[in-house]
């Protein structure tokens, strides 16, 4: 509905450039979102994901000056990302601390860390024609966007058509039913927030690679746009809900819904309003869906 009324009110929403940039300026978020979705089915809730996403990009840039390498750069930022899913996969499991507490202490640590990493400098990439990786378009479409298809596929097919899958939605519905009938949470726990670190490392490394740059700072608007994303596209922020193609949707909705903000010359403040309205609607919604379930 919001799309078609901004089709038919605002010029120049439903022309080919700005349809490209809105797919080009989500494929960062929507690798992110896709592997944050399966953590929040799984019940668990990882705010760190934005600090990711600002470590990863400092140390793969590290790596890419030292070596030259793309590839070793894209492993780096990956491995960053790995690291600190296992690290808060561990916490959560075995120290029994709330995925959301831990989550927020390690994020500052990890905020810390690119400081110190970067020295409070601008990380460039050091050969700028290296770009390309990101920017060249296949069907009119940039090679982050196809990028970003190919990371979702892969968590789809993580999240409906493995036993690995099941057992998110299991332990996320109800953990101790899931223990008792042989999952093992602990494990299971370990593996989706690494899964989400990974998502959220390799993103960051390639949105590197497209700004040419990288600097340390404790931004978390990443992480709130990829959670209101996953709220708003229908995915219980409780766990034991939701899908992969809610997320997307989640996406882009918030996306056209700024794109046509920005269009149609929106005070950033009452967008924000906006947007928490949004938010606080769609939770609203889970909630009584949730009631009626039960």
């Amino acid at each position: 509905i919001v799309f078609l009324g901004l089709t038919a009110t605002t010029n120049n929403f439903f022309s080919v450039m700005n349809l490209r940039n809105i797919l080009d300026q989500q494929a960062f978020v929507l690798i992110i979102a896709g592997f944050a979705t399966i953590v929040i089915i799984s019940g668990g809730f990882d705010v760190s994901l934005g600090a990711i996403y600002i470590l990863s990009p400092i140390v793969a840039l590290k790596v890419e000056n030292a070596t030259g390498s793309l590839l070793y750069m894209l492993l780096a930022g990956a491995a960053v990302g790995i690291a600190a899913g296992i690290i808060n996969g561990l916490i959560i499991a075995y120290g029994n601390i709330n995925s959301f507490i831990a989550t927020l202490a390690t994020s500052f640590i990890l905020f810390g860390l690119a400081y110190i990493l970067s020295d409070g400098s601008i990380l460039t990439l050091s050969d700028i024609e290296s770009r390309s990786l990101v920017t060249t378009r296949i069907f009119g479409i940039t090679s982050a966007t196809w990028m970003a298809f190919i990371f979702l596929i892969i968590s789809w097919i993580l999240l409906e058509r493995t036993r690995f899958g099941r057992s998110v939605f299991a332990v996320g519905g109800n953990i101790e039913a899931a223990r008792l009938s042989g999952v093992r949470v602990a494990r299971l726990q370990i593996i989706t927030f690494t899964l989400g670190g990974f998502g959220a490392g390799i993103a960051g490394a390639l949105n590197s690679i497209r700004t040419t740059s990288a600097q340390a700072s404790d931004d978390f608007s990443i992480i709130f746009a990829v959670i209101a994303a996953i709220v708003v596209g229908g995915t219980s922020i409780a766990g034991g809900s939701g899908a992969i193609w809610r997320s997307i949707a989640g996406v882009f909705f918030i996306a056209i819904l700024v794109n046509g903000f920005n269009l149609n010359g929106i005070d950033p403040v009452f967008q924000r309003i906006i947007q928490g309205l949004v938010i606080l609607l769609a939770v609203g919604a889970d909630s009584i869906r949730s009631k009626r379930n039960t």
